[in-house]
């Protein structure tokens, strides 16, 4: 075998370790009893450890080395992402790797226990452990690719991304959202009063029935796939094995419709990407800016559109059978409801980047080491009552309410709010390509959008930087000028 060939096998057998912990790491969110968490965490190490092993051998680096990819555009962006995942994991220590991954088992199932008991101090001397070995592995490879440390880590979540750019984009949003955000609530508070939707409670089976058939509805595969209920919704699993999971509320269904059509588009990236490239890096998705795109896309840009709301109402009315105001109109005034919240996944699309703005300020100051960790609950108030002018009446709603930090994705905050940006600039893109698009949307057919993102974003992976997938499919680089005008439309205008 050629030095190319060899490493594709590799790669192919790292991949199916993906994919075990994949499952593992779901079995633990949704099925896994919790005295089963020291030996699962113990397990998923040695795998990790297994991993990093095959990935930082001699064996690796001399393929690396002598590999020739032809000139086939496919099997040359390959080859440049082998040697970008290599360079990242040469950068640390197998122990350390191993290290974090048990720590951040422990920190998990620690959280799921302090957020129910709404107690920090609990969380904090497992969280630190993570925090601690976070920074370790960022400087190390930090001082391998010439990086800071957090850069080390955005880059871990989406290759190129950096703290140069992401600053004048939050600025822009800091400087733009606030005057935004006021006359909506004005304007909203001058409307007249809207009813409730539907007729409170709402069974978990119906909204479960409710989310399943949206869910096929919008493309997902349910022959590869599953819908669950978990602590924190969100979408895993393997290859060829999507799954995702809501929670739900019977005193309100649109949190849990709105997380399970949020997650349906993660889940419609990953059911995209090409098929002959399934096993090698080339052929994962680009990163978490393009994939919170796609979620968002969805959820918020579909999902809250006249359009959509148009054909969904009547679907839920059917679903529930409550004899409940089910009109377009009611529901679209509920499904765009501008109102500061105090949780980052119920919020609206407005008021959203100010929460992602406060967690990527204080997870910066934290890897930097000017924020101590036991000082984060009153400093994450604090900025909430900045941004959003709420006071935090505990810590279940201020930081204890996300689960990215106990289980050491830090750095993955600031694409939620890139994602945002990029969902409105590829779905503005969409609608110019396709002058019939929201006409299918308001007949529940959705395959002119999916087929579209399946062309421009899923199909396309990661043979190309995320700049150039969105430069090629919207012409232009990513940016906030259509998120913004999609606000003003939307909130003002319409």
């Amino acid at each position: 075998m050629t030095a190319f060939d060899s490493l594709e096998r590799l790669f192919s057998r790292l991949s199916a370790l993906d994919d075990a912990l994949g499952i593992l790491s779901w079995d633990r969110d949704v099925m896994m009893p919790g005295g089963a968490a020291e030996r699962r965490g113990s397990g998923v190490a040695t795998l990790e450890g297994l991993r990093h092993e095959l990935l930082v051998s001699p064996m690796t680096n001399e393929w690396l080395a002598k590999a020739d990819a032809g000139g086939d555009p496919w099997r040359e962006a390959d080859l440049k992402e082998m040697r970008r995942l290599h360079a990242r994991a040469v950068a640390v220590p197998g122990p350390l790797v191993e290290a974090l991954s048990k720590a951040c088992s422990r920190s998990e199932m620690a959280w799921r226990r302090a957020r129910d008991a709404d107690d920090f101090a609990a969380l904090l001397p497992d969280l630190q452990v993570v925090l601690d070995l976070t920074r370790e592995s960022a400087q190390a490879i930090g001082e391998a690719l010439g990086l800071s440390p957090y850069d080390a880590l955005l880059d871990g979540f989406d290759p190129g991304m950096r703290q140069a750019a992401i600053a004048p984009v939050f600025a822009t949003l800091a400087h733009d959202l606030p005057p935004l955000l006021g006359q909506i609530l004005e304007r909203q508070a001058s409307a007249p009063e809207v009813g409730m939707v539907g007729r409170a409670p709402f069974p978990v089976a119906r909204q479960e029935a409710l989310g399943r058939w949206m869910m096929e509805r919008v493309g997902f595969d349910m022959t590869r796939g599953r819908l669950d209920v978990s602590a924190h919704p969100f979408c895993g699993g393997a290859t060829s094995d999507v799954r995702i999971t809501t929670r739900y509320d019977e005193s309100d269904f649109l949190p849990a419709f709105l997380a399970v059509l949020h997650e349906t588009g993660h889940a419609l990236y990953e059911q995209g990407l090409p098929a002959a490239w399934q096993s090698q890096p080339v052929g994962r998705a680009r990163g978490m800016t393009l994939h919170e795109s796609q979620s968002l896309l969805i959820e918020m840009q579909v999902t809250r559109s006249r359009a959509f709301v148009d054909f969904a109402a009547p679907v839920m009315a059917r679903f529930f059978d409550d004899g409940g105001d089910w009109s377009p109109e009611t529901l679209y005034r509920h499904m765009t409801r501008v109102a500061p919240g105090f949780i980052r996944v119920d919020a609206d699309e407005v008021t959203y980047p100010a929460h992602i703005i406060t967690r990527y300020e204080l997870e910066t100051a934290m890897i930097g080491g000017n924020l101590a960790l036991r000082d984060l609950p009153e400093a994450f108030n604090a900025r909430i009552k900045d941004l959003l002018g709420l006071d935090v009446p505990d810590d279940r709603r201020g930081c204890l309410q996300d689960i990215h930090w106990p289980l050491g994705l830090w750095g993955y905050f600031p694409c939620y709010a890139l994602g945002a940006l990029t969902a409105a600039q590829l779905f503005e893109a969409a609608q110019k390509d396709n002058s019939g698009l929201m006409d299918a949307i308001r007949r529940g057919d959705f395959s002119p959008l999916t087929g579209w993102l399946h062309r421009t974003v899923h199909e396309r992976a990661s043979s190309a930087s995320t700049i150039e997938i969105v430069e090629d499919a919207t012409g232009r680089p990513p940016g906030a000028e259509s998120y913004l005008a999609h606000v003003r439309k939307r909130y003002l205008e319409d």
